[in-house]
C-alpha cells in the first residue's frame, strides 16, 4: 500500500468517523474496517461511471450491511458521484440525501434500499439473475452488450437472517457465477462477540449451497483482497463468497475490535487519537488531502472510458440488430411494448363460474404473450396459484432466459429477489403464493413499497374459502396487514371481469407494488348490465355495482372478492322487503382512497350512514368506509378445517346474517 492509497483509504475512515460524530448517531466501526475493500472495489474493479450512475451495463454494488451507510456515502463522494461534502456533513439530518441507511433514489449510485439485514444480499441475487436473463435474451455472438458483475458487502447479521439462507441456496442452485458476496467477518455484534449467538462456519455453509469460497485473513491487505476478487470473477459456474477478516473500527486506539464501536459515535477525543494513530495529516473534521482526491478522481476517467467503449459496441449492435437493440432499451426503461394487451382475454361478459385464481391464470397467459420480459413463478405453488406461463422454459442454469422461476418454498427470498430484478431493470417480475404466506415475505413487500418498485404479487387461497386445509392456511388478518403498507395497491377482484382489470392495473402501475387476492372457490357470475356496473370501476377502487331501486339508498352494502356475490344476494332480499339497497364493489382500498372526495361521496353518500361491509377477513379498518354507525360482517377469529361452504355458513357469511346486519344499521 503506497502513501496515496493509504490516504485515499483513510479518507473513508475520517469522513465516516466525523459524519457519525457530527450527527451523534450512526455506525462508525464497520465503515472504518471495510474502507480498504471499498477502495479496492471502487478504484480497481467496479465497472461504473460516477458521472452516469444509470449506465446500463455497469456493475451493481449493494451495501447489504446498510448500517455502514457512511462507507457507501464516502465511496460515492470520493469517487465522483453527485454527493457533496455538505451532504456528508448533513448525515442523518432532515432533508439530507445521506439518510441513516442507504435509500434508493435519494443518492446517485445507491442501487437498493438496505438496512433491514439480509435484504441487500437477497436483492443482489435478483440483480444477478436479471443480468444473466438479459444476457441470454439479448447477447449474440460478437455482441456482448450485457456483461457485468453484482457485488454485495454483507455482515454477520446479514448471514444470520433467514432470508440470506433462502437466497444463497437459490443462488447456488442457479449457478450465478457473476455474483460475488464479501462477508465482513469482524466477529462483533452489537451485544458483543459473535460467539454469543453463532458458531456457524460460513464458508462450509456456502460450500454446501454450491458456492465458491475464498478467505482473506487481513482486511487491510489490498493485494490479497484484489487477488480474491479476481479469483471470484474467474469462477463462472458458481457464485463466490469472500470471507474477509477485519477489525471493527480499525485505527481506533480505544475501541478497535470492540462492540463499543458498532453503533455509536467514537467521541471527539477518540477520533483525534484515531487520526493520530493512523498518521493522518490533519485533525480537522472532514479533511481529505488533495492528493487523495486526485487519486480518487481516476474513477471518473476510468468509468467514462469503460462506458464509451460499451457505447461503441452497442452502436454496432444497434446497426446490425436494430429491433433487438430497441427491445433491450425498451425493457431497461420499463416500457410496455406496443400492443402488450392484445392477447389478454376479454372477461367482461363470461357466463360460466370459476375461481378468481383461474381467471387470473387465463389473463396471465395473454399478458405473457404480449410482454416478453414478464418473468415470474411461485414459491412451489405454481399449479395452485395459476402462475406458470404455459409453454415457457423454466429459468434454470441451462435455460437462463426461461420465464418460469421456481423459487422453492422461499417466500421471503422470492420477494427480495423480485426487488433485485426490478432494481436492476429489464425484467417485469411477478410471483405467487397463498395469501397466508404473504407474512413470510412482508419485509420485502414493504421495501418494494418504500422504493416504489412495481412488483406484482399473486396471492391465491385468500380466505376461509380454501376450506379443509384449516386455520393454519386460512388468512384472517393478512388483508388488513397488507393494506397497512404504504404505497401497496390491494386488488381483490370479485369476478372474471374484475380479475382482468386488476391485472391491467397492476401491470400499468409504475410507481409501486400491487397484489391480487384471489379465491380458490368459484365465484358468482355477476350481472353487469347496470349503468355504472362495468368492471372498469375497479380502476377507481370502489364503484356502484348494483343500484338501489330508489334515487337514494337506505342501506349500502360494501364487499370485495368472493363475498361480492353474497352482497348482491342480500340486496335482493332487502329490496324484496322494501329496503332500497346499493351494492358497492370495493376491490381496492388503496385506489379508492386516492380518488377525490367528490367521487367517494358519490359512491358512499355521507347522508347514508346505514352501511355494511362484507369480507371474509378481519374487520379491522373497515370503519373507515362504513363509519361509526355501520356494521361489518367479517372474521375476527381463526378459521377451521371443513369444506368451504360449511365454513361460510358456520361463520355467518350468509344472506340472513348480512340482512340482519343491514337491518341493525337501518334501525339506528
Amino acid at each position: 500500500m503506497n502513501d496515496v492509497e493509504r490516504l485515499a483509504i483513510d479518507a473513508i475512515r475520517v469522513l465516516s468517523m466525523d459524519a457519525v460524530q457530527q450527527a451523534n448517531s450512526g455506525h462508525p466501526g464497520t465503515p472504518m474496517a471495510l474502507a480498504p475493500v471499498g477502495y479496492v472495489l471502487f478504484h480497481r474493479h467496479l465497472r461504473h461511471n460516477p458521472k452516469d450512475p444509470d449506465w446500463l451495463d455497469r456493475d451493481r454494488f449493494v451495501l447489504s450491511v446498510g448500517h455502514a451507510s457512511m462507507l457507501l456515502y464516502s465511496l460515492l463522494h470520493l469517487s465522483g458521484y453527485d454527493l457533496s461534502e455538505q451532504d456528508i456533513r448533513n448525515f442523518r439530518q432532515w432533508g439530507s440525501p445521506t439518510a441513516g441507511h442507504p435509500e434508493h433514489g435519494h443518492v446517485p449510485g445507491v442501487e437498493t434500499t438496505t438496512g433491514p439485514l439480509g435484504q441487500g444480499v437477497a436483492n443482489s441475487v435478483g440483480m444477478a439473475m436479471a443480468e444473466r436473463w438479459l444476457a441470454g435474451r439479448f447477447n449474440r455472438t460478437g455482441h456482448q452488450i450485457v456483461d457485468h458483475f453484482t457485488y454485495a458487502l454483507c455482515s454477520d447479521g446479514d448471514l444470520m437472517e433467514g432470508v440470506s439462507h433462502e437466497a444463497a441456496a437459490l443462488a447456488g442452485h442457479q449457478k450465478l457465477g457473476k455474483l460475488i458476496w464479501i462477508f465482513d467477518d469482524n466477529q462483533i455484534t452489537i451485544e458483543g462477540g459473535t460467539d454469543l449467538s453463532t458458531s456457524t462456519d460460513q464458508a462450509k455453509r456456502f460450500e454446501g449451497y454450491g458456492w465458491h469460497t475464498l478467505h482473506v485473513h487481513d482486511g487491510n491487505d489490498l493485494e490479497a483482497i484484489d487477488l480474491a476478487i479476481r479469483e471470484a470473477q474467474e469462477e463462472t459456474e458458481r457464485p463466490s463468497l469472500i470471507v474477509l477478516r477485519t477489525v471493527i473500527a480499525y485505527g481506533s486506539p480505544g475501541k478497535a475490535g470492540t462492540a463499543a464501536a458498532h453503533g455509536a459515535a467514537l467521541g471527539t477525543d477518540e477520533i483525534e487519537a484515531t487520526k493520530k494513530n493512523l498518521g493522518y495529516p490533519s485533525l480537522e473534521p472532514f479533511h481529505v488531502e488533495q492528493s487523495a482526491r486526485e487519486h480518487w478522481s481516476d474513477c471518473v476517467s476510468k468509468g467514462q472510458r469503460l462506458q464509451d467503449a460499451w457505447q461503441a459496441r452497442f452502436a454496432m449492435y444497434q446497426a446490425e440488430m436494430p429491433e433487438m437493440a430497441a427491445g433491450f432499451l425498451s425493457s431497461m426503461a420499463g416500457e410496455l411494448p406496443e400492443g402488450w394487451d392484445a392477447a389478454v382475454p376479454d372477461l367482461s361478459n363470461v357466463e360460466s363460474g370459476d375461481a378468481t385464481r383461474g381467471w387470473s391464470g387465463k389473463v396471465l397467459q395473454g399478458l405473457a404473450a404480449g410482454i416478453p420480459n414478464l418473468v415470474g413463478g411461485s414459491a412451489d405453488l405454481g399449479g395452485s396459484n395459476k402462475t406458470d406461463i404455459v409453454g415457457a422454459d423454466s429459468l434454470l442454469p441451462d435455460t437462463p432466459s426461461g420465464r418460469v422461476v421456481h423459487y422453492g418454498v422461499r417466500e421471503h427470498a422470492m420477494g427480495s429477489i423480485m426487488n433485485g430484478m426490478m432494481l436492476h431493470g429489464g425484467i417485469r417480475p411477478y410471483a405467487g403464493t397463498f395469501l397466508i404466506f404473504s407474512d413470510y415475505m412482508r419485509p420485502a413487500i414493504r421495501l418494494a413499497g418504500l422504493m416504489g418498485q412495481p412488483a406484482v404479487y399473486v396471492f391465491s387461497h385468500d380466505s376461509i374459502g380454501l376450506g379443509e386445509d384449516g386455520p393454519t392456511h386460512q388468512p384472517v388478518e393478512q388483508l388488513a396487514a397488507l393494506r397497512a403498507i404504504p404505497n401497496l395497491a390491494d386488488l381483490r377482484p370479485g369476478d372474471a371481469a374484475e380479475t382482468e382489470i386488476a391485472w391491467r392495473v397492476a401491470i400499468e402501475r409504475s410507481d409501486g407494488p400491487s397484489f391480487l387476492a384471489l379465491s380458490r372457490q368459484k365465484v358468482t357470475v355477476l350481472d353487469r348490465s347496470g349503468p355504472h356496473a362495468s368492471a372498469e370501476g375497479l380502476r377507481r377502487g370502489g364503484y356502484v355495482l348494483t343500484e338501489a331501486s330508489t334515487d337514494t339508498p337506505e342501506v349500502i352494502l360494501i364487499a370485495s372478492g368472493s363475498e361480492l356475490g353474497l352482497a348482491v344476494e342480500a340486496r335482493e332480499r332487502l329490496e324484496s322487503e322494501g329496503v332500497p339497497t346499493r351494492v358497492i364493489s370495493m376491490p381496492s382500498w388503496f385506489l379508492f382512497g386516492q380518488q377525490d372526495q367528490s367521487y367517494r361521496d358519490e359512491v358512499l353518500p355521507p347522508s347514508v350512514s346505514n352501511r355494511v361491509s362484507v369480507e371474509a377477513g378481519s374487520t379491522f379498518g373497515w370503519e373507515r368506509w362504513v363509519g361509526s354507525a355501520g356494521q361489518s360482517v367479517g372474521l375476527d377469529h381463526f378459521g377451521a378445517s371443513a369444506p368451504a361452504e360449511v365454513l361460510f355458513e358456520k361463520f355467518g357469511f350468509t344472506v340472513e346474517k348480512v340482512v340482519e346486519a343491514a337491518s341493525a344499521t337501518h334501525r339506528q
